[in-house]
């Protein structure tokens, strides 16, 4: 998938802590959920379906991938 993110509007989640191990999203873009590392806002990005991208979700939310 080639989206062009240059105009991305990048957010972390409520869960991100302080300790600098965060993602970011971008939303905006119909049917796919670009993420990147906060670390590095100007390195690649991965762009996910946006279907896949929310099986994702759910499955940390349940737990499904234990804890950290």
């Amino acid at each position: 998938m080639n989206a062009d993110l240059s105009h991305a509007a990048w957010r972390k989640s409520s869960y991100s802590g302080s300790g600098g191990e965060c993602v970011e999203v971008a939303d905006g873009f119909p049917g796919i959920r670009p993420v990147r590392d906060s670390k590095d806002p100007e390195g690649p990005a991965l762009v996910f379906s946006a279907e896949a991208f929310a099986d994702f979700v759910a499955g940390v939310k349940s737990g499904d991938f234990g804890t950290v």
